[in-house]
């Protein structure tokens, strides 16, 4: 009798086994599906209202839209670039900011297919981009800044473009990539006016700890870390790379400059997205009260 209630118990046992390997298997399986088809085509459009010091009246409402990572490689299709320009397009910005990482370290991009996209991107002022990581380690750095220039896009390389409303301006200075390209900080703060407000582009979010001491931006826009790009729900990303470890995602402040990290809309490595949808930034600016 013993014998076979033992028996009966560990068939029991051996059928929850079975189920529970099963629930996992096809848990898992939808997991990878969501990861690899639906996160990164589920593009989110995030729309932030920001008060900035020393933004004149006349720029009340200016809209900046910011992409980040587009890693153009067999897994961004042109499909999938034409939707994010299309989408894009469609938040009517008065200014376009692109920080960073266009193409992927050794990955082969189309020149031509990349112009073709960058140059159907709309803006009522002007486009900007600056350089990251990626760009630089592609080796193909000048002939990615003349497919930049060529699509109507200026390279904010240490640079600073001024936005006119008549007499006033708000300007949109860029340096090159903190840690893998040419950066120079003090020639593009030389070219800021302390009564217009600046804007400032760069690759790396964590960069904000050296460029908040300079009490010259009222903004930092990044990007890099992807969010995580695979991140388990309310937990911390498993892996950051090297200048997106602290500030990886969303708005943050040091000191008195505010800083925003865009998730990016490509991928790096394992090609997957979980916890991290790719995002466009729309940004509302206005004076402070």
């Amino acid at each position: 009798m013993l014998v076979k209630q033992s028996f009966t118990l560990l068939r029991k046992i051996r059928r929850w086994i079975d189920r529970i390997t099963l629930i996992t298997l096809i848990l898992l399986t939808c997991c990878y599906v969501y990861a690899k088809k639906i996160e990164p085509n589920w593009i989110e459009v995030v729309p932030i209202e920001l008060a900035i010091p020393h933004l004149d009246q006349t720029f009340d409402g200016f809209k900046i839209v910011q992409i980040s990572d587009l890693h153009v490689s067999k897994f961004m299709t042109d499909q999938r670039l034409a939707k994010i320009i299309k989408l894009v397009n469609q938040q009517q910005a008065d200014a376009i900011a692109i920080t960073g990482d266009l193409i992927t370290q050794g990955i082969r991009f189309d020149a031509e297919k990349l112009k073709q996209a960058l140059s159907q991107l709309r803006s009522k002022s002007v486009t900007v981009a600056v350089l990251g990581n990626h760009d630089h380690w592609g080796q193909k750095i000048e002939e990615l800044k003349q497919i930049i220039r060529d699509s109507n896009i200026t390279i904010l390389d240490n640079q600073v473009f001024f936005v006119e409303r008549g007499a006033k301006k708000l300007a949109l200075a860029g340096i090159d990539d903190p840690y893998w390209g040419n950066p120079d900080l003090p020639k593009t703060i030389a070219q800021l006016n302390d009564q217009i407000a600046a804007i400032l582009l760069v690759h790396e979010p964590d960069y904000i700890e050296k460029s908040a001491q300079t009490h010259k931006f009222a903004l930092q826009l990044s990007g890099h870390s992807h969010g995580g790009q695979i991140r388990i729900p309310f937990l911390h990303p498993l892996v950051l790379p090297y200048g997106g470890q602290k500030y990886f995602a969303g708005l943050n402040q040091v000191e008195d400059t505010l800083t925003y990290t865009n998730r990016g809309l490509g991928m790096t490595g394992l090609p997957l997205r979980f916890g991290s949808r790719p995002e466009i930034t729309v940004f509302t600016l206005h004076p402070v009260s």
